[in-house]
């Protein structure tokens, strides 16, 4: 019978040979994450699944999701395993046009040269119904030296395939998109970690900002980040390393001001503006900050969650975040700061013959206006 993969290792005896036992998993993976909610944990769970340090080496393993970064390292993984106990492992890529009746048992029959394999059916919902008879025939008692690795895309269609596998036990890696911010924030930190660094869910935020959703920029950017900073990654080094970047460097700048930090903000603003950054951009977001603490401070008392993100407009994430913000500031400030920045906006569409000034009087004013 073929083990099934938890999340939380646990070790048990096994009788009979075992070719390609199991690698030593890690304990306690839902430490620290108690009293988060359903939602919280499945993807706290799905970001420690995909960064997995080691993983065990089963005869049958199922991916679904059609996340391509994932569904490769999930793929890759597999090979690695086998391959770290046996180097010579043979690996063979199949689509579902590759895989005609009969080949399957072709490939997993005992070599004359010895040495294992590894199997990968790639879009195994493709599979016709008797090609997925021949898969499932064949898990029911798969090779003692052939690691099978089955991808699905998800969905409806070749469903009796997942059910199958599913039902012998086999080893089961979700790779669903990523979608949510949330996600991909937990994503971002995962991957810095998993390069040996760290950085801030504020920073990540920044990251996903500058780079955008895809999960191949991320992780090549988090590995270029770790490998230039020497592991902390903090939002000036998303800054520098991602100068060009307008709308980053733009809502850097207003969040040192709006957090009261008026030398790093002047320092952000500079930097900024030396690198070609538009003046209007600066102002618009030192706009968009001020006024997310108008909007987060307005709302009626004991509204959020999700009700309040949907009135005002903003992911959750982001409302927290102002909530934060807005410890230090009271009504009469943010009206002073938002007064500031419409006189800015006019200053840096014509009416200043310095617009870099008027940006440096702006932020200081609104530092003022804080507290």
């Amino acid at each position: 019978m073929i083990n099934e993969l938890t999340l939380v290792a646990r070790s048990r005896a096994r009788p009979g040979p075992q070719p390609m036992a199991p690698l030593r998993r890690e304990r306690g993976a839902r430490a620290g994450w108690r009293g988060l909610t359903k939602d919280g944990r499945a993807a706290r769970a799905r970001v420690q699944a995909w960064h997995a340090a080691e993983v065990s080496v089963e005869a049958i393993t199922l991916i679904v999701g059609d996340e391509e970064l994932l569904v490769e390292r999930a793929i890759g993984d597999v090979v690695a395993s086998v391959r770290a106990k046996d180097p010579e492992a043979e690996v063979v890529d199949l689509a579902p046009g590759g895989l005609e009746q009969g080949r399957l048992a072709e490939l997993t029959s005992p070599s004359l040269f010895g040495g294992g394999k590894v199997l990968v059916l790639r879009s195994a919902q493709d599979l016709g119904k008797d090609l997925t008879a021949e898969v499932l025939k064949y898990a029911k008692s798969p090779a003692d030296d052939v690691a099978l690795v089955a991808t699905h895309h998800g969905g409806a269609k070749g469903k009796a395939l997942v059910d199958g596998l599913t039902k012998l036990k086999a080893r089961k890696v979700s790779c669903p998109k990523v979608t949510k911010m949330g996600e991909r924030v937990d994503f971002v930190r995962a991957e810095i970690r998993r390069a040996g660094g760290k950085i801030s869910a504020d920073g990540a935020r920044g990251l996903l900002d500058a780079v955008g959703n895809d999960l191949r920029e991320l992780a090549a950017a988090c590995s270029q980040l770790v490998a230039d900073t020497g592991g902390k990654v903090d939002d000036a080094a998303v800054a520098r390393y991602y100068r060009g970047r307008a709308e980053v460097s733009g809502f850097a700048v207003a969040d040192k001001a709006i957090e009261g930090r008026l030398a790093e903000a002047l320092e952000q603003l500079r930097w900024a503006l030396a690198t070609g950054v538009a003046p209007v951009l600066i102002v618009s977001a030192l706009a968009q900050g001020v006024r997310g603490l108008a909007r987060v401070g307005g709302a009626p008392r004991g509204a959020r969650g999700a009700a309040l993100a949907k009135d005002l407009g903003m992911p959750p994430w982001k409302i927290e975040r102002v909530q934060k913000q807005l410890r230090a500031w009271s009504g009469d400030g943010v009206a002073r700061a938002l007064a500031a920045v419409a006189e800015a906006d006019a200053q840096v569409k014509g009416g200043a013959a310095d617009p870099a000034y008027a940006l440096e009087k702006t932020i200081a004013d609104i530092v003022a206006a804080r507290g």
